[in-house]
């Protein structure tokens, strides 16, 4: 078993894990990105010193709470026409990051929300009464005061993502997922199931503790 597991190995696993690398980078970019510019107006248009529109909370808050209610599975069959739009083609890591990044911009956002909702209100307060700006108090007291919310927040999401990923090869993203499916699962290569587990759990593990570490040195 040991002989056939380190031959599927050799043959398979540097190419998976290029393929999750990618899926991942692609996908945690656009989340970061794009789930702390949305986190953010859910904050703001709440806020009563910032944007204050309804209007814009509530429509943002029905999008982000209909694609967090979809299981990722039927996610990426249902995004599939926009993922062949954008990439032409349905499968591959490439296509698989076009539902993990609207999955992870989706749950990134609600963190980043709760997050803001954390800082001091008395912190704002004494910003506003000094006269700074909107967008200084975002940038240098909300930002800065929210930060190690929105590292672990990250953090979470990154673990998440990295579940995901592992699914999307059951749909044609590739990746480590894939070759625990098509080999630990269809041809009942145990060893190559164990082994994608442990790896798995091995960075799972890692990423927290790098989360843990830059969140608490940022915390003051």
């Amino acid at each position: 078993m040991w002989a056939s597991t380190l031959t599927i190995l050799e043959r398979e696993f540097g190419k998976a894990s290029y393929e999750t690398a990618i899926m991942l980078g692609i996908s945690l970019l656009l989340g970061l990105i794009f789930g702390l510019i949305f986190g953010l107006l859910l904050y703001l248009s709440a806020h009563e010193s910032f944007l204050n529109s309804r209007k814009l909370n509530v429509v943002l808050g029905y999008i982000v709470n209909i694609v967090r209610s979809i299981p990722f599975i039927i996610l990426v069959v249902f995004t599939l026409p926009l993922t062949f739009a954008i990439t032409g083609t349905k499968i591959g890591p490439v296509a698989a990051a076009v539902p993990l990044s609207i999955c992870a911009i989706a749950f990134y956002a609600r963190l980043v929300e709760g997050s803001l909702k954390e800082v001091d209100a008395g912190v704002i307060e004494a910003a506003i009464a000094s006269g700074a700006s909107k967008g200084l108090i975002v940038r240098e007291v909300l930002l800065k005061e929210a930060a190690p919310g929105l590292i672990r927040g990250f953090t979470v999401t990154f673990i998440s993502l990295i579940g995901f990923s592992a699914m999307s090869g059951m749909v044609g993203g590739g990746g480590i997922g894939n070759i625990a499916i098509q080999y630990g699962y269809y041809r009942y290569e145990t060893g190559v199931m164990l082994f994608t587990i442990v790896v798995l759990v091995l960075f799972v593990q890692l990423v927290q503790w790098l989360g843990d570490l830059w969140a608490h040195r940022l915390s003051h």
